[in-house]
C-alpha cells in the first residue's frame, strides 16, 4: 500500500518515520519547504518526495496541516486524489474540518475521515519527528453517517500497525468537547502558570511537579491559537470551570479555613483516582 503524508512537521514527520520503521508500506512525502523534504530523504523517513500531481498514487493520505491551511489545501487539491482513496487529517479539532472536508472530497469520489493521533511533544518541526511518537497512544477517528464502514476498519488496521494502543471512535462534536478539557485547557493552564514572576527564581527549587506542569507551556503559538479559537465555546466552558474551582481554593486560603481546604484537596484527589480507576501514590 502507498501512504502519502502532506506536511512533514512533528506529526507528519513522525508518521513517516513510523510507517518506515513498523510497516512495509511505501511512504510518499510532500511539503512546501525544500529543506524539510531534503531532510526527510536524508533520514530515509520517506521513500519519495512527490508533487500534488502524484497524490493520485496514494491509497491513504494524511493531511498534517494547521486548521486554516487544511481547508485551503483541500479546496485547492481535492481533485488530485484518486477517487477510491482514503484521506485523513490529523488536526486537533474535528468539527470544522469534518464539516468542510467531507462533502468537498465526496464530490471527487474520495472518502474523508477525521482523525487525531493523541501524541505530541513540546517541540515542533521535522527535526523533532521520531519513529516512536505513537507507541501506546490513542488514535481518534470521527466518522460521519456518510463514512463507509470499510474506511474506518482500514484506519483501525493501519493504526494498530503504527503502534497505537487503541482506536477510539467519536463524533466530531464529542471529540472537540472532551479535547477542550484533556488537551487545550492543559496548554492554557501551563502557559499561564509559567508567567508568575517567581518562575525566574525556580532553579534549584523545582522538581517533577514544576516540570510536569510547565512542559506544554513551550508550545507553537500559531497552531494553538487556531485550535483554541476553532474550539472556542468548549474551551471557554473549561476555562470558566477551572476559574470557579481556583476561586474556591483562593477563598479557603484567604479565610484560613483548613477544613474547607482539606475538603477541596480530598475531592480533587478522589476525582483523580476515580478517573484512573486505581489508587496512585500521593506526592
Amino acid at each position: 500500500m502507498k501512504i502519502a503524508v502532506v506536511g512533514l512537521g512533528l506529526i507528519g514527520g513522525s508518521l513517516c518515520k513510523t510507517i518506515k520503521k513498523r510497516t512495509s508500506h511505501v511512504c510518499l512525502g510532500y511539503d512546501i519547504d525544500c529543506r524539510v523534504t531534503a531532510a526527510a530523504i536524508d533520514e530515509s523517513a520517506v521513500d519519495e518526495i512527490i508533487t500534488p500531481e502524484r497524490f493520485k498514487e496514494a491509497d491513504i493520505t494524511f493531511l498534517c496541516l494547521y486548521p486554516a491551511a487544511l481547508v485551503t489545501f483541500a479546496e485547492e487539491y481535492a481533485g488530485f486524489f484518486r477517487p477510491d482513496s482514503l484521506v485523513m487529517d490529523t488536526c486537533g479539532v474535528k468539527a470544522d474540518p469534518v464539516r468542510a472536508l467531507t462533502p468537498l472530497f465526496a464530490e471527487k469520489g474520495v472518502t474523508f475521515l477525521g482523525a487525531h493521533p493523541m501524541a505530541g511533544r513540546e517541540f515542533s518541526g521535522f527535526r523533532y519527528a521520531v519513529d516512536n511518537l505513537y507507541e501506546n497512544a490513542s488514535f481518534i477517528l470521527t466518522p460521519t453517517e456518510q463514512t463507509p464502514p470499510h474506511a474506518v476498519e482500514t484506519a483501525k488496521t493501519l493504526a494498530a500497525q503504527l503502534g497505537f494502543a487503541r482506536t477510539v471512535v467519536s463524533d466530531p462534536a464529542q471529540h472537540d468537547r472532551i479535547i477542550a478539557f484533556t488537551s487545550q485547557l492543559a496548554h492554557v493552564v501551563s502557559n499561564a502558570y509559567i508567567k508568575s514572576p517567581t518562575a525566574l527564581e525556580q532553579a534549584g527549587f523545582s522538581a517533577g511537579s514544576f516540570l510536569d506542569l510547565t512542559r506544554v507551556a513551550r508550545l507553537n503559538e500559531d497552531m494553538w491559537t487556531q485550535l483554541f479559537l476553532d474550539n472556542r465555546d468548549a474551551l471557554l466552558y473549561e476555562v470558566d470551570t477551572i476559574l470557579g474551582h481556583l476561586r474556591e481554593y483562593r477563598d479557603a486560603l484567604f479565610d484560613g479555613d483548613a477544613d474547607y481546604l482539606r475538603a477541596l484537596l480530598r475531592d480533587g484527589r478522589e476525582k483523580k483516582e476515580a478517573s484512573l480507576g486505581t489508587l496512585e501514590p500521593k506526592e
